[in-house]
This record gives C-alpha cells, structure tokens and sequence, in this order.
C-alpha cells in the first residue's frame, strides 16, 4: 500500500532535523530524512555551538569528527563578548554589552566552539546515513494525514515532480519557523511575534581586518547612519556577516537592497571607504513565537518548528538540537517496546516551558543589544551558562517536588532530579571520563561501596519491568574513580545514597541514603520514570 515504509518520517534537513535522525540512529531506529534544499547549507548560519550541544554530539560517537571543524581556538571570540561602537573604524572606543559565560571544566567536559552551519551540517549527514539514516534532498513534504497506527505522508521529488507515500509510525516536523507541518497540524503559537526584520550580508573585505585591530568579539553593532547593524565572524575563513535592520511598515522590502547599496551600508558602518565584496544576501525575522504544544498525536514539533525568536544569545539551532536528543530517546523507548505514549508526553512538557523561557531570554538580550532594555530586562536577565546547561525539567519522568523554576538565578547542577547529571572526572584504569560519558542509551543508577543494596535490587526489577538499566558503582576499588572531587558529594547523596539518570544525562530520582526496602522503592521509582502505568 505504501512506497516507503519507516519507523520515524523528519521533515527538515538542517541541523535539527539532522540531528535528530542522529541521535534516532544513534539508538537503532531508522529514520528518513526530507530537505527540499539540494544540499547541505552553503553559509555559516548558526555559528555557535554550546558546551551542552558538543556533550550529545560526544555521546552520539562524532563529537572529535565537529571540533575537528574548529578553525584555531574560538574562545577569544567568546571572550570578547557583545560589543558596540560608532563604527569600526573606532573600535579603540567600543562599549561591552555583554560577555557571556563560558562552560568551563568544572560545569561540562565540553566547551562552546565556534563552527559554521555550512561544515557541521556535513558531518551529521554523514553520521546519520552511517547510523542508517535515508537523507533525501531535493525532497518536499506535501501532505500527511495521521491515525492510531502510524501517519501517511505524500512526498514530491522537486526535480521532477514525482510523487510517492511514506508510511511511518511517527512525524517529526523540523522544518522551521514556516514550518508547512505545524501549519497542516492548525497548532497556533502565542508571543510577542516580529521583533524586526533583517537582512543578513555576507561579504569579504581584507582591510576590515585592519580597521578592527584584532579585537575577538562574538558581535559587534555599530550605530553610524541612524540604524544599528550587527557584524560578526568566528572563523578565520568564513565570510563577514553583516545584519542591517529594515522596515516593512515604512515601504522597505529585502529587494531594496541591492549589492550595491549593501557596499555602501558596510563602508557607512566601517567608517573607511573600504572594498566589499558581497557574498550573498538572506533576508529574515526576527520574531518570538512559541507553539502551543509541541506534540499532536502521532507528530512533534521541534527546533524552530516549535519555538522561534531573535538570535541574541545563539540559542535557536543548539535548543532544537537539544529538543531532537529528548525526543530520540523517548521515541526510541517506545518503539522498542518499553516506553509508553505517555514518555512521549514528556517531551512537551520538558521542552515547551524552556522554549517558551529560553526565548524570553533571547528577546530580552535583544532589548539590551539594541538600547531599549528596562530596568525589569535587567534585572529578569539569566546568565548563558544557566539557559544551556542549568534549566530544569518537569514531567512525569522527574521524580521532584512540583514548582521549580525552568531557569533559577543561579547555576544549580547539585544533582537535583530534573537537572542536568553533574560533571565529574572518573579515572578508569589509564582513561579519564566524564560521569557525562556514562548516560546515553540506558537508564543508569549511581551508587557508591555503600550503595550496592540499590543496585542489586533495581537489576531484577527493571529486567522485569523491560527498562534497560546498568549499575554503575563509583568510587569502588579497581572501578570508576573519582578524580576531581567526591561524586557523592556532587550528586547531593549520603554514601549509602543513589541516584537514577536517564538516557539523556538528566536526573530522574535520588535518595541520599540507603532504604529499609530498595526493591519495593526501584519497583516504584523505575516504572514511573519510564512512565509504566501513567
């Protein structure tokens, strides 16, 4: 009945699409993957990649393969910070709006690095085909029409038109902020929704290198001629990017922007009448947008599909990212035949309040960058670190006290159920590992020497429960050996404590000391936060 028969059909061949037939394969399920585009990216888009992005690409086996990509070291450009000048030519004078925070390696055992989307893109086609991916560019979604089994999708070839129907059991849509799945599934989305409208301008221009001194910035405005017009560039080889404002309500259109008034908007903004070289140009929104769930029966949203908003902070293609590694998992579970449709709630659930604070985030760096923030914006500011390593989930698979914020004030990683695990160096044999190294395709129970009671109660419990679970004893002679600090200590247990990680290197459950019964407390704790019996 059926050309193509798939477990999990994504619409969206970027970074979020890609990634999530990564991780899918990563977990053994084979995927499809639709791009409409004929290739990978051709530009640099979404430079930035954080020390919580770089952890999954490590968990996923490519992790060295993407810093390869790395052009020198980026840190100095992070370091630099946002900063603000008349022009460039005046860079002496430049005024520091912001620097954010970077992962160091008592936080994560990744650090942010600096890659354009055009060489990382690559890298991820690669691995998923590896993993069993079908990546089909050139390829458009037409419509889909979904039951209690499975969803029916139409799909034409854009070279020459030809149609043919795939059957999978689920739908990703990570086809952006126009997003045609969200659009045929009727979820509306509720924000703030434009912002501003820009145009980004990628150029070359040797002598800009001069005018700027070596000053490392992640982005630098400059407010000559009346606007304010953003620059940057991580690497070495890639093209400037320039991001001139425009206005629609006051006639003005992307098509008024020829390469020869885009010439004369960067020499203005220079402050030199310097050579330019227009590379390309790709006009977009600014916006904040977040959708009203994330799941409709059979089909997810992710990455901008789900959430949109301004770029202050660089959040957009790492959050998708990290939306298409909680759904894998989940995905993977139940296709597998030990999660339930009720894991698969949990993806809305943890990912649509951080969507919905991670983008308020981003437009109030935005108020901030570009001059309009209130004392409020200030003082409702969360720090970099915090958004991509520190939120905090909230399902039905976190076994917590109900109330805690998506993103507290300050970074707390203390082993909280619903928090990111803790990063701690181990020592096995001659090889040092991160605790983060450990959490990819199972649930895993930490214990200590004093913990071996919960362990040698949760195996039999999740063998019969179907829940793939592995003990791992820290601290133990001749083990994992803690090299940094106590790991105990860390994850806020007693010796006699234990604590329960899921796949995803988040925390399910803890108790700080040993139980009068652990295998009536596993049974318990195991089935609900693979959500057996919700």
């Amino acid at each position: 009945m059926y050309d193509v028969r798939i477990p999990v059909l994504i619409v969206g061949g970027g970074p979020v699409g890609l990634a999530t037939a990564l991780f899918a394969g990563r977990h053994g399920l084979r995927t499809m993957v639709l791009e409409k585009r004929d290739d990978t990216s051709t530009l640099p888009r979404a430079p930035g990649l954080q020390a919580r992005t770089m952890e999954l690409f490590r968990a996923a086996g490519l992790g060295p393969d993407i810093r390869a990509l790395e052009m020198g070291d980026s840190h100095p450009y992070f370091e630099g910070g946002i900063i603000k000048v008349r022009t460039y030519a005046g860079i002496d004078e430049a005024e520091v709006l912001e620097v954010p925070s970077l992962d160091g390696p008592e936080v994560s055992p990744e650090r942010v690095m600096g890659c354009g989307q055009d060489r990382y893109e690559k890298v991820l086609v690669a691995k998923a085909e590896e993993y069993g991916a079908d990546v089909r560019f050139g390829s458009r979604l037409v419509s889909f029409e979904q039951d209690d089994e499975g969803v029916t999708a139409v799909v034409e070839e854009v070279r020459d038109g030809r149609r043919y129907t795939v059957r999978a059991d689920y739908l990703v849509g990570a086809d952006g902020a126009s997003s045609r799945t969200r659009e045929a599934l009727g979820v509306r989305r509720t924000g703030r929704g434009t912002v501003f409208n820009a145009l980004s301008v990628y150029f070359r221009a040797p002598e800009l290198e001069q005018l700027l001194k070596g000053r490392k910035f992640i982005l630098c405005y400059a407010s000559a001629g009346g606007g304010l017009m953003g620059l940057s560039r991580l690497h070495g080889r890639d093209p400037w990017l320039a991001a001139p404002l425009f206005f629609p309500e006051k006639g003005e259109k992307p098509e008024d922007f020829t390469d020869e008034r885009c010439v004369e908007i960067v020499r203005q903004a220079a402050g030199r009448d310097i050579d330019v070289e227009i590379v390309d140009k790709v006009p977009w929104r600014g916006a904040q947008l977040v959708s009203e769930t994330f799941r409709v029966h059979r089909v997810f949203l992710a990455g901008d599909a789900a959430h949109v908003h301004p770029p202050a902070g660089g959040f957009g293609a790492n959050t998708g990212i990290h939306d298409a590694h909680n759904l894998a998992w989940k995905l993977a579970a139940v296709l597998k035949g030990w999660g339930t449709d009720a894991l698969l709630d949990t993806y809305d659930a943890e990912r649509r309040p951080l969507g919905t604070a991670m983008s308020e985030q981003a437009l109030v760096r935005n108020r901030i960058r570009h001059g309009h923030a209130t004392d409020r914006d200030r003082a409702d500011f969360v720090d970099d670190v915090i958004i991509t390593l520190g939120y905090r989930y909230r399902s039905a698979s976190v076994l917590a006290e109900p109330g805690a914020r998506v993103l507290s004030p300050e970074l707390e990683l203390a082993g909280e159920p619903g928090t990111r695990a803790p990063h701690v160096w181990l020592r096995r044999g001659s090889e040092t590992i991160s605790t983060i190294d450990l959490f990819w395709d199972s649930y895993v129970l930490l214990t200590g020497p004093g913990g071996t009671a919960w362990a040698q109660a949760a195996e039999p419990v999740a063998e019969k429960l179907g829940i793939p679970l592995r003990t791992v004893t820290l601290g133990a002679s001749g083990g994992l050996l803690p090299v940094d600090r106590d790991w105990a200590a860390a994850y806020g247990v007693g010796p006699g404590g234990a604590v329960l990680v899921r796949p995803d290197a988040f925390v399910s459950w803890r108790a700080a000391e040993p139980a009068a019964d652990p295998q009536e407390v596993m049974a318990d704790v195991l089935a609900r936060a693979a959500c057996q019996g919700s």
